[in-house]
């Protein structure tokens, strides 16, 4: 006689709109489950606004049991500052891609770490334009093939990725929270994702979590190569870890974190 498991899920999800609208391999959903868990563990959905923006991350607009806001590219994060600024006892989330945050969007993410904004913002890094056919992104990995850099990305040309946690790090003043975590640690993404919620809740600063992710569809690969492909060329680029917590002052170094699986 078969058993059947339930999976357990985020309490926060919106059942009705699953299985969720996201490309197979994608890796929106494992961050996004982490999001809602971060959520569940602090017990603030009643109060949690989420705001995305158009690109892959417009298809978790009916993901969660939440007030949701959905955003022209790149403008999620003011438009979810403002929210909080006319009403401070909420929390905002800003859900976006890297092109969203990076490109278009730089402007935003820099004056909000700046100004030391009370929203948590988590990206999406998959290294392309995922939505738009898999052109070449602010985060595309030097050497890599894009429908845009067909032989590869040359860095001489076009310049290197964007390390965006370190840009955060560097120029937030303190209280901010700044992490880089992966689909491929669950856990630590968590983690990671509930520090942010808890920085804007305690009312320290800006909370910034980037989420390395997959995007077989536009990287043409297979599940063993989507995997290496995060785990190991992402990561030699990317590093994991938090880059600032409020209780320190900015050093400009890379906090270290126990390893996968911890």
């Amino acid at each position: 006689m078969a058993i059947a498991v339930q999976p357990q899920m985020p309490r926060v999800w919106r059942l009705e709109t699953k299985p969720h609208k996201f490309c197979p391999g994608c890796g929106h959903g494992i961050v996004l489950k982490a999001l809602g868990e971060a959520i569940d563990a602090l017990g603030i959905q009643e109060r949690t606004i989420f705001g995305c923006d158009i690109g892959c991350s417009l298809l978790s607009w009916d993901f969660f049991n939440l007030d949701t806001v959905q955003t022209h590219h790149g403008r999620t994060t003011p438009v979810l500052v403002g929210i909080k600024r006319a009403r401070p006892e909420l929390v905002v989330v800003s859900y976006m891609g890297d092109g969203g945050a990076y490109a278009i969007g730089a402007q935003h993410l820099v004056s909000s770490a700046a100004r030391n904004d009370l929203v948590t913002i988590i990206v999406v890094n998959n290294t392309v334009y995922a939505m738009t056919g898999g052109q070449m992104a602010p985060t595309t990995l030097p050497g890599q093939k894009t429908e845009t850099t067909p032989y590869g990305r040359d860095a001489g040309l076009t310049g290197r990725p964007i390390l965006g946690p370190e840009l955060v790090a560097a120029i937030a003043p303190p209280g901010a929270y700044v992490a880089r975590g992966s689909i491929a640690n669950i856990v630590q993404l968590k983690n990671f994702i509930q520090k942010g919620l808890q920085n804007q809740v305690e009312g320290r600063g800006i909370a910034f979590i980037e989420a390395l992710s997959s995007c077989p569809t536009n990287w043409h690969t297979n599940a063993a190569a989507t995997w290496r492909f995060v785990e190991e060329e992402m990561t030699a680029y990317f590093p994991i870890g938090e880059f600032r917590t409020p209780d320190e002052k900015p050093s400009g170094r890379l906090r270290e974190v126990p390893p996968r699986g911890l």
